[in-house]
């Protein structure tokens, strides 16, 4: 699947308070579609950054009492758009958020590309990512978008980062109204777009600018 999303920079927490008691959140929300999560997540690579180097990220992610592993590929940013190709597997044991195993995603030809890469060489874990995500899905009447609200931190061995963030996802309908939405609450809360996702701030903390030939 194809994840289409805004990313914002929120000023600062209470900012990020005002965002989730919007008016238009409380007025356009689903029934039931609040709710309030802490997430744990690691990306894993290679030593030489076999699969940063191709556009490739591996996460594994503890998100409540679930662990996901995703991988990502194919990304595209144009501002605070950003664009990516992704697979979601759920798996057992948060052990995983310390030794993944790649097999996980045999199953598809990006999984199997990434084993490919990999080689059998020992992944290890480049970055932590722990926020509290608060998050809503809105139903605009012609769109179904999910509002998060993030406030934690990158972790990697090079330094840290503050994460304080606003995320809209189009789960359905119209690309044209997932703009709107951001432009609104941009506008009103003075957001800066966010044109680096965590992973990329993530490499560029940890000094891994890993490049496709």
């Amino acid at each position: 699947m194809v994840e289409i999303e805004l990313k914002y920079k929120v000023p600062d927490k209470d900012a990020a308070e005002s965002i989730w008691q919007d008016p238009y959140f409380l007025e356009k929300e689903e029934s039931g579609s609040r709710e309030k999560l802490t997430f744990k997540a690691a990306y894993f690579d290679t030593e030489d950054g076999a699969l940063a180097s191709h556009d490739i990220a591996f996460r594994v992610r503890l998100e409540g009492a679930r662990v996901v592993a995703a991988l990502k590929w194919n990304g595209k940013t144009e501002g605070p758009l950003h664009m990516r190709e992704e697979i979601n597997v759920p798996i057992d044991g948060a052990t995983c958020l310390i030794l993944p195993d790649p097999e996980i995603f045999k199953e598809s030809d990006i999984g199997r590309q990434m084993i490919e890469l990999i080689g059998g060489r020992p992944l290890s874990s480049i970055m932590e990512v722990g926020f509290l995500r608060r998050r809503v899905r809105i139903d605009t009447g012609k769109s179904i978008i999910e509002a998060s609200i993030d406030i934690g931190e990158i972790v990697t061995d090079k330094g840290s980062e503050p994460i304080c963030e606003l995320e809209l996802e189009l789960f359905s309908g119209q690309e044209d109204d997932l703009s709107a939405l951001g432009r609104r609450l941009a506008e009103r809360y003075s957001l800066i777009p966010e044109s680096n996702s965590k992973y990329a701030r993530g490499l560029l903390l940890a000094n891994k600018a890993f490049f496709r030939d």
